[in-house]
């Protein structure tokens, strides 16, 4: 299954916050958690792995912007979406201030939250910003890093940083060595499996324990996956 995308719903309107997750839910890309009110919200993301925020602004303990402040002042770096009744520019700017990513006015299509959802996924996972775990590793392909548990740095290429991007989406499923070249190298005909299994080779060395023995980057079935 592939690894999803973890988003935090926060609104203390239950029937919509229901509403949103029932139908967010139906879309296997994600895993879905929900908070009632601020705090709860800061918590979540300070405690637990949240690759987006849906934020309301009418919160019953505090003004949803004053929650993605401190959010952010504990260091929350992932996309924010407000949630909100109005729409005046003043009230977007204040928004946006408070470290927001986005706004969406009440009443909205559901559609388009789930397309500005996925518009800022993608944004963030291209940037220095983005976070994913790799076994012992924190992965960082904004920076083409690696960081071990005890915080030594692997530099990567962008090859390797594209491969194993690809391979962690894909989760625990194998993915094949013809779909691995085309999502890295695109449609070349001068590049053949000899050129991708020589860089798994050298990122095996990097990342590997023992590189004869494959723990992490496990070759299977005519392909490859990430155990985790």
């Amino acid at each position: 299954m592939p690894n999803t995308h973890r988003l935090l719903i926060c609104d203390d309107d239950a029937s919509l916050r229901e509403t949103l997750i029932e139908q967010l839910d139906l879309h296997e890309e994600f895993t879905l958690l929900s908070a009632v009110d601020g705090q709860s919200a800061v918590d979540r993301v300070t405690e637990d792995r949240i690759d987006l925020a849906v934020m309301d602004v009418g919160l019953p303990d505090m003004d949803g912007r004053e929650a993605v402040r401190a959010m952010r002042r504990n260091g929350y770096r992932g996309p924010v979406i407000m949630l909100t009744a109005q729409d005046s520019e003043d009230d977007t700017v204040e928004g946006l201030e408070a470290g927001a990513n986005d706004y969406v006015t009440k009443p909205f299509k559901f559609a388009v939250l789930l397309a500005r959802i996925r518009a800022h996924l993608r944004s963030h996972e291209a940037s220095e910003d983005a976070v994913f775990q790799i076994g012992p590793y924190t992965f960082r392909p904004g920076a083409k890093l690696l960081v071990g548990e005890r915080g030594s740095k692997l530099k990567l290429t962008e090859k390797e940083t594209a491969i194993l991007r690809f391979l962690y989406r894909a989760g625990r499923e194998v993915v094949g060595r013809d779909t691995l070249l085309a999502e890295v190298w695109g449609y070349n005909a001068q590049v053949t499996t000899h050129t991708l299994e020589t860089h798994i080779y050298r990122l095996r060395q990097k990342i590997e324990p023992n590189p004869a023995l494959a723990a992490i980057l496990v070759t299977e079935g005519g392909g490859y996956k990430l155990l985790p």
